[in-house]
C-alpha cells in the first residue's frame, strides 16, 4: 500500500507526533512531586504512563482529563510516590503547557499550503483546544476521542474521518505511536507514515507501515513539503 500519488488530505496524531507529551508530562509530574521532595525517574514514568493509560482507556469511555487523573495516581503509586487522588488534577491542568516539537509548526505549515490538514487524537475537545494555541496553522478537520467516544487503537477515529471527508482516496495518516495509530490505520487500509522517534521495532505480528522515518521533517519531505 504505497503513498498515493494524488495526496489530498493528511491527518496527524497530536501527542507524540506534533506535541512533546513525554517532556510535558514529566515536567508536570516532577513539579508536583517536588512538593513532597520526591524525584521522578523519567524513563520509568514514560513506560508506566503508556501502559497504565492504555489500560484505563480500554475500559468504559470517560473524558481524557479523567483518564489522565487516574493515570497520574496509578503511575505515582508504581513509582513509590503516594499521591493523593485529590491532587491528580495537576496532570490534565498541565496539558495546555505541553510543548510542540521544535519542528512542528514550520513543517506542518509547508503541508498546509498544499493539502488539507487534520488531527485524530485520543483527547477531549477542551484539552485539544488548549493545545491548538501552540500551532500556527489551521486545521480542516479534528476528530477527538470525545467525539467518537472511544480511544485508539479502536478504529472509530479513522472511520469518522473517512465519513467526514467522503472516503479514503488521497488520505495519508502520520503518527508516532505504532499500537495506537499505525496498526489501526493499516487495518483501515489508510497509508501511514510512522515517525519512529525512538527507533522502536515493529511488534511481533505487526505489519510494516507504508513508510518509516525518524522525525516529522523526514515525513514532510516524503509528502513533497
Amino acid at each position: 500500500m504505497p503513498l498515493p500519488n494524488d495526496v489530498r488530505f493528511i491527518t496527524f496524531d497530536c501527542y507524540g507526533t506534533l506535541i512533546d507529551w513525554e517532556t510535558g508530562a514529566y515536567d508536570a509530574f516532577q513539579k508536583e512531586a517536588d512538593r513532597d521532595g520526591f524525584t521522578i525517574d523519567r524513563t520509568k514514568l514514560t513506560e508506566l504512563f503508556l501502559g497504565i493509560q492504555r489500560e484505563v482507556e480500554a475500559g468504559s469511555y470517560e473524558l481524557y482529563a479523567e483518564v489522565l487523573r487516574r493515570t497520574a495516581v496509578r503511575s505515582a503509586r508504581e513509582l513509590g510516590w503516594e499521591l493523593e487522588p485529590s491532587r491528580s488534577g495537576f496532570l490534565p491542568s498541565s496539558v495546555p503547557f505541553w510543548p510542540a516539537f521544535r519542528e512542528t509548526n514550520a513543517q506542518v505549515e509547508k503541508l498546509a499550503k498544499k493539502y488539507e490538514i487534520g488531527i485524530l487524537s485520543n483527547v477531549d475537545d477542551k484539552l485539544l483546544g488548549a493545545t491548538r494555541r501552540h500551532f500556527r496553522f489551521d486545521l480542516d478537520l479534528v476528530v477527538t476521542a470525545q467525539q467518537v467516544r472511544s480511544y485508539k487503537p479502536d478504529q472509530a477515529h479513522f472511520k469518522e474521518c473517512a465519513r467526514r471527508t467522503g472516503g479514503k482516496k488521497g488520505w495519508v495518516h502520520v503518527a508516532s505511536g505504532y499500537e495506537a495509530d499505525i496498526a489501526p490505520a493499516l487495518q483501515e487500509k489508510v497509508p501511514v507514515i510512522w515517525i519512529n522517534r525512538h527507533g522502536e521495532s515493529i511488534p511481533e505480528g505487526g505489519k510494516a507501515p507504508t513508510e518509516e522515518v525518524k522525525n516529522l521533517r523526514e515525513a514532510v519531505k516524503l509528502l513533497g513539503g
